[in-house]
């Protein structure tokens, strides 16, 4: 692949790191600056927009920074994966954006000025690690995302949000400085690089228990990934703004961590080496007991946003599953997951959020009725909980078909039967929010004249939904950017 020096990727970095500027600056004029919000998540969209034709035409585009260690530069790439989940974040960052807007306003919240900021600041660092070429670069920018995340998911700045967000830190921190670290530096001393290359850098450079042991280490410190037992800090995480939960720990955070996982795969270990020693059936059967008690953690909870953290734990693990059955149509299902599951769980953290702004109500039990009075809303959330159950015509078909073909070439029919049992306990704890929505009598305390939330949180989730039905027909761009990702 050809890769020529460009300041491009820098830009789609800074475009928003340096719009906290006049983001603050316009603290006393808040129409200012939200204009200022989405002026950027539209500017840094278009200039990562801009670099897909190279992309998809074999080429990319490199800019180094610095060299910190021997062969070993702060250096950013942008590769079709890369581009691709910079596409998905960029894209949805847009619409978090205009619906935080309608969310901050309608429930008059505090210090909305530091939330954008950060906020930018934290989509800076996501798609710093999507651009990243090596490890280093990439966990620089891993570590950046979680301390400018931390003043989102304390923003209510009561004594649950600082011990969820100490829990938040003590997770994400304490294991990629006690995991990732030393696996980064075991990797160096091995192979003497961190360059991300396809197909991996450890092949004859470390026996097969180090192998077994980085596998390990990487998979664990990379905690974003909500893989079981280090996924607690994601329910915590939900005392955050509904907008911090619908795209941080719905799409930018978690698939940060996913996304890792998958350069770690990918480009540091290989997939070949990982199936000559039989290491990827160990971690499928491994992130199957995540898939499976995370779906049943999730019918337990009857605050929504609980219930769509645990399924987003599950949900994640379907991601590694894939990458690691190590055969085409199960690393390309578990790569186009990130993107579907990415739309689908924004759109239903954005209606669980519009609830909220309509109807101050938190729990499932006490939302009877509530479909009625907002069938836009419900509608849209039914869109999403059918993408994620991988019902056609929704774009989760297209994810989930492709794992469960992949399982069957693996030959792991056990995996084939751990995707349809967590398939069916979605649906399990998804319709029936939809059927109580429509169907139920009103519950107590629910008041006649609910409406549908303001115009700013309703547009972004009929936007969302609606782009979960045109994946199922219009799946062509982020498939070829897996394939030249998967199969340079």
């Amino acid at each position: 692949m050809a890769y020529q020096h460009s300041i491009w990727p820098l830009a789609a970095i800074l475009v928003s790191l340096l719009g906290t500027v006049p983001i603050m600056v316009s603290a006393r004029r808040p129409n200012l600056r939200e204009s200022w919000t989405v002026l950027i998540a539209v500017a840094k969209f278009g200039i990562i927009a801009l670099m897909l034709p190279a992309v998809l035409a074999g080429g990319g585009f490199v800019f180094t920074l610095a060299e910190v260690l021997p062969g070993v530069p702060i250096q950013l790439r942008v590769d079709p994966l890369g581009m691709y989940f910079a596409l998905i974040a960029s894209f949805l960052w847009i619409f978090t954006s205009i619906y935080s807007i309608g969310y901050m306003r309608s429930l008059k919240e505090h210090d909305q000025t530091r939330y954008f900021a950060s906020f930018a600041i934290a989509i800076s660092a996501t798609i710093g690690v999507a651009f990243s070429a090596n490890l280093l670069t990439l966990y620089l920018f891993y570590e950046m995302l979680s301390l400018s995340t931390y003043p989102l998911v304390t923003h209510e700045q009561n004594d649950e949000a600082r011990r969820s967000g100490r829990k938040y830190l003590t997770y994400i921190l304490g294991t990629s400085i006690g995991f990732a670290l030393p696996a980064m530096l075991i990797t160096y001393a091995s192979a003497g690089t961190l360059d991300f290359t396809p197909g991996g850098i450890m092949t004859g450079a470390a026996s097969p228990a180090t192998i077994g042991l980085l596998l390990v280490l990487f998979v664990f410190g990379f905690a974003k990934a909500g893989i079981m037992p280090f996924h607690g800090w994601l329910p915590a995480a939900m005392v955050a703004p509904t907008p911090v939960s619908s795209f941080l720990h719905g799409v930018a955070v978690v698939k940060v961590g996913v996304f890792s996982i998958l350069r770690v795969i990918l480009d540091i270990l290989g997939p070949d080496l990982l199936r000559q020693l039989d290491y990827g059936v160990a971690l499928t059967y491994f992130v199957s007991i995540t898939i499976l008690v995370a779906s049943l953690v999730a019918l337990t909870q009857d605050n929504l946003k609980r219930r769509l953290a645990y399924s987003t734990i599950g949900q994640l693990s379907y991601m590694v599953l894939g990458a690691g059955m190590l055969s085409a149509a199960g690393m390309t299902g578990g790569v186009m997951h990130i993107a579907m599951h990415a739309f689908g769980k924004i759109t239903l953290f954005f209606c669980a959020g519009a609830i909220y702004v309509a109807s101050h109500k938190k729990y499932i039990s006490e939302m009877d009725g509530l479909g009625r009075q907002m069938p836009v809303t419900y509608m849209a959330f039914f869109l999403g909980s059918l993408s994620i159950i991988g019902m056609p015509p929704l774009g989760g078909f297209i994810s989930k078909w492709n794992l469960v073909i992949g399982a069957v070439e693996a030959d792991q029919l056990v995996l084939v039967v751990v995707l349809l049992v967590s398939s069916l306990l979605n649906a399990a704890y998804f319709f029936p929010i939809v059927y109580r929505g429509f169907f139920a009598a009103p519950a107590a305390g629910v008041s006649s004249g609910i409406k549908e939330a303001p115009i700013f949180c309703l547009l972004p989730l009929t936007v969302t939904a609606l782009c979960s039905v045109a994946l199922f027909f219009y799946p062509t761009v982020f498939l070829q950017l897996i394939q030249k990702a998967l199969f340079p």
